[in-house]
Order: structure tokens, then sequence, then C-alpha cells
């Protein structure tokens, strides 16, 4: 299952590499939405808070992977916003509704359930 292919990414555990939120998601949904190798290595300057408009990166990761797919993406911002309260980084830090692990694991739900993948 990709959540928790995801969350082992994020968590470096289970014998996956670390990796920062953005790329989990990537990584994790890579095959499931035919996203390039390359670009998944060139994602590690989006996680943190330095993802377009502050969002947080493991939502930037669904937007790309979700590209065309606005109701998607639409849907998967809603998801964020309401477990953690906001879809920008720091916002969600402030918040301490969700954590970052949290937020990698909504997302990567939302991404499970995504009719828009090319499976």
């Amino acid at each position: 299952m990709s959540i928790d292919k995801a969350r082992s990414y994020y968590l470096g555990k289970n014998g996956y590499p670390r990796l920062d939120c953005c790329r989990s998601i990537a990584k994790a949904f890579q095959e499931r939405f035919a996203f390039p190798e390359g670009a998944v290595d060139q994602l590690g300057n989006y996680s943190f808070g330095r993802a377009p408009q502050g969002q947080c990166g493991a939502l930037y990761a669904a937007q790309l992977l979700l590209k065309g797919h606005q109701d998607e993406i639409r849907s998967c911002e809603t998801a964020l916003a309401l477990s953690a309260g906001a879809i920008g980084c720091r916002e969600i830090r402030r918040l301490r509704k969700l954590s970052c692990a949290g937020c990698v694991e909504t997302i990567a739900a939302h991404l499970e359930r995504s009719p828009a993948s090319i499976l």
C-alpha cells in the first residue's frame, strides 16, 4: 500500500531511505502516476515551507502527480485543510493539529483513493 510506503520514506523505516515530505509522496506514488525518477530527486527543495506560496511539500508533490486533474487537486487541498487546519506549511506547524508525518499520511491516503492515476 502506497500510504505505508510514503510513511516509511518519510520516517526512514522498514528499509526505506529517509526523505522529506515532498519526495516521500512523489517516490511512493511515482509508478502509479508515471512520475519520472529524476524528477523525484529534484523535489528536495520543496519541503520545509519552500514549496510555492509556502504550501505543504506533501501537497505540492500531490499537485505535481495530479497535474491536469484540477478536481482531484482541489479535493486533496480540502482534505489537508480539514485535517491540518491549513495548507501552508508554516501555518500547519503553528496550529499543531497535524504533524508533518500526519500530512504525508493524509495526502497519501487521498492519492491512494484517487481515480486520476494511470492504472
